[in-house]
């Protein structure tokens, strides 16, 4: 058995939006040490890709990042394959909370030096003392004190569509950048409750730790991120404080949480959150984008993007050859 894909992508993309086969999304982590990825991640793909698992999986020596699509009918088969693996038996699954079957098309592993690239030495801190979790009530009441600060652990272009009512957004594009930044930021406010939340919690998990190794005395994270307390709180009638959309890492982009609308279109700032990418493979941008303006420049980012992608394939694949323009984000004070 071949332990990666062997059908092409656009294929696979194909097969899945064709289908009418019922899937459930879902994410985990686990910081565990892990001797020898390479061999972990050989033997998960060797055990989850016959029961039709899709998505993209991260493992390094400090642990596994999970965000997958699963066949509905393979969900009871998939979590006893889960429980197979020691240190995996009682993860804490989190379920979408808009989920139409389709955020993954193809099943990837990949051994990374991070699950979450941080730029932090983790051998300077103890990351089995993350900051206290909080529960959908514990979060409200706490984020009510004046005295509490709140901070939003997600990039500019996620807290953008959505966010936590109070919180503090640091305009960043990556965790990298906002740890010291955060940690700078609030040097003098040591002493005060700090709450982080992030999607799906592995952020928080060890920037709780980190914040905590730079002396801050009382720190919070809110227990499985966004996604979790989301279902929590219509789940249990609770008061709901998120406001927007979920920013999420696979094909769907986001979930709706709230009506709330809080982020413009990118090029004629009308109100609107749904993110895109440019359909101009060699930009492929990500940005905000509503129908007038999808319309008008055929769902790309400018006009001289529109231009090349309406030459042949064949001649924009000419065009990219050699260049990588890396992941492109836009951001209002930096394009």
């Amino acid at each position: 058995m071949k332990l990666h894909n062997t059908i092409n992508g656009e294929e696979l993309k194909e097969k899945i939006k064709s289908s009418d086969e019922s899937r459930t999304t879902i994410s985990f982590y686990k910081y565990v040490n892990i001797g020898n990825p390479q061999l972990f991640r050989d033997h998960i793909f060797y055990h989850w890709n016959p029961l039709g698992v899709l998505g993209r999986i991260y493992v390094a020596n400090e642990g596994l990042n999970a965000q997958l699509s699963v066949p509905t009918e393979q969900l009871d088969a998939y979590k006893s394959a889960l429980e197979d693996i020691v240190f995996l038996q009682n993860i804490r699954l989190n379920y979408a909370v808009e989920d139409d079957g389709k955020s993954f098309f193809r099943l990837t592993i990949k051994v990374r030096k991070k699950i979450v690239a941080d730029g932090l030495d983790d051998d300077l801190f103890d990351m089995s003392k993350p900051g206290q979790y909080l529960k959908v009530e514990e979060f409200n009441k706490l984020t009510d004190r004046e005295d509490t600060v709140l901070i939003d652990m997600r990039n500019h272009y996620e807290s953008e569509v959505g966010h936590f009512d109070g919180a503090w957004c640091p305009d960043v594009d990556t965790f990298r950048d906002q740890l010291p930044l955060v940690v700078d930021d609030l040097k003098d406010q040591k002493n005060k409750p700090v709450v982080m939340y992030c999607t799906g919690g592995i952020r928080c998990e060890k920037a709780s730790a980190y914040l905590k190794h730079k002396g801050f005395k009382d720190v919070y994270h809110l227990e499985g991120g966004i996604i979790k307390y989301a279902r929590d709180a219509k789940k249990d009638g609770l008061r709901n404080k998120f406001i927007g959309k979920n920013f999420v890492f696979d094909e769907r982009l986001n979930e709706r949480i709230t009506e709330d609308v809080i982020a413009d279109c990118h090029q004629c700032g009308e109100p609107f959150d749904d993110h895109t990418n440019c359909i101009n493979k060699a930009c492929n941008l990500l940005f905000i984008q509503c129908p007038k303006c999808a319309e008008k420049l055929e769902g790309t980012c400018s006009e001289a993007c529109k231009e090349v992608a309406a030459l042949p394939e064949e001649v924009q694949r000419e065009l990219r050859k050699g260049k990588d323009n890396g992941v492109r984000i836009f951001s209002k004070g930096r394009f």
